[in-house]
């Protein structure tokens, strides 16, 4: 296969992993984490928030908000110790353009709208 052709293959996989990363479940559909990472309900809405190169931003309903604070990672690019990974389950709550992320380990993280993003700020590899 093409060098081009293999990293057009590459980018439309990692889209479609992308998309399906961070989004709102119904409660009833397991996270593709561990089973540990069960969807938890601490209040708010299930999610599973996507951790595998660190936390950084979620996607919510077709629009993208950012971690306040920057990144949090273990400083190699990948969640740190105490996350689950590739996605940690947990709920969110929303406040006009902020959005918080709880889970049954204490996490909270707190999200700021990027208006007008229509796609991540950072492409996980």
């Amino acid at each position: 296969m093409p060098r081009m052709s293999m990293w057009c293959a590459g980018f439309v996989l990692f889209s479609l992993a992308v998309a399906g990363c961070g989004t709102a479940t119904d409660g009833l559909e397991q996270s593709p984490a561990k089973s540990s990472s069960a969807t938890v309900a601490v209040g708010g809405e299930p999610f599973s928030l996507y951790t595998h190169c660190g936390i950084h931003e979620l996607a919510l309903g077709g629009r993208w908000y950012e971690r306040v604070g920057d990144a949090l990672d273990d400083g190699h690019g990948n969640p740190p110790q105490g996350w689950d990974n590739p996605y940690q389950a947990g709920t969110l709550t929303s406040s006009g353009s902020t959005v918080l992320f709880r889970d049954h380990a204490g996490h909270r993280e707190v999200f700021q709208l990027r208006p007008g993003a229509t796609r991540p700020k950072v492409i996980c590899s």
